[in-house]
């Protein structure tokens, strides 16, 4: 039985339980996280795509410094997102749906949640590579604008190595106040 046939995925949106994930969830947000990513070989140079996208250790890392979140159909992990605050605002993180769950709503319900995670900051910004056409649909389809100078919103909010800030942009979405 696959992870998939454990719940219903047309029922995973409507159904589907999300909560922060802590030390014992690493595992299993690693498993989501590089099947998921297993697709930027398709638009990702050779010297950029790497197995695992993250390890154990990159995970630690950022729970360091963001906050880990996992949508669960049922006792099956589906997707994972980290929501980090940086000044002004809020970036939604490493956001990961399994292969298999996409197109069901999960990523949308796990953005609405961070997003309501995010209060209190005017802004949300999400980075994404360039040619990960799927995320920047996602995203526009979720109201994020593209960044008008995208550059310098990596620079300024993300830590992240130089080839890997040109292949990316970035998208913003303001929140209204509450």
């Amino acid at each position: 039985m696959t992870d998939r046939d454990k719940a219903a995925p047309g029922a995973a949106a409507s159904a589907l339980l999300i909560r922060p994930l802590g030390a014992a969830d690493r595992e299993g947000a690693l498993a989501v996280i590089n099947e998921a990513a297993r697709w930027y070989r398709e638009f990702l140079p050779p010297g950029e795509y790497h197995e695992p996208e993250m390890t154990a250790d990159d995970w630690d890392r950022e729970a360091r410094r963001l906050t880990w979140f996992g949508a669960f159909a049922g006792d099956t992990l589906v997707g994972v997102g980290g929501l980090e605050r940086v000044r002004d605002a809020a970036l939604l993180r490493h956001g990961y749906v399994l292969p298999a769950w996409q197109r069901t709503g999960i990523g949308a319900r796990l953005v609405e949640h961070l997003e309501a995670e995010a209060r209190g900051v005017a802004r949300i910004i999400v980075g994404t590579y360039r040619g990960n056409y799927k995320a920047r649909r996602a995203l526009e389809k979720a109201g994020f604008r593209l960044s008008p100078d995208p550059e310098a919103i990596l620079r300024a909010y993300y830590a992240i190595p130089e080839a890997r800030l040109r292949s990316s942009v970035t998208y913003e979405k303001t929140l209204p106040p509450r």
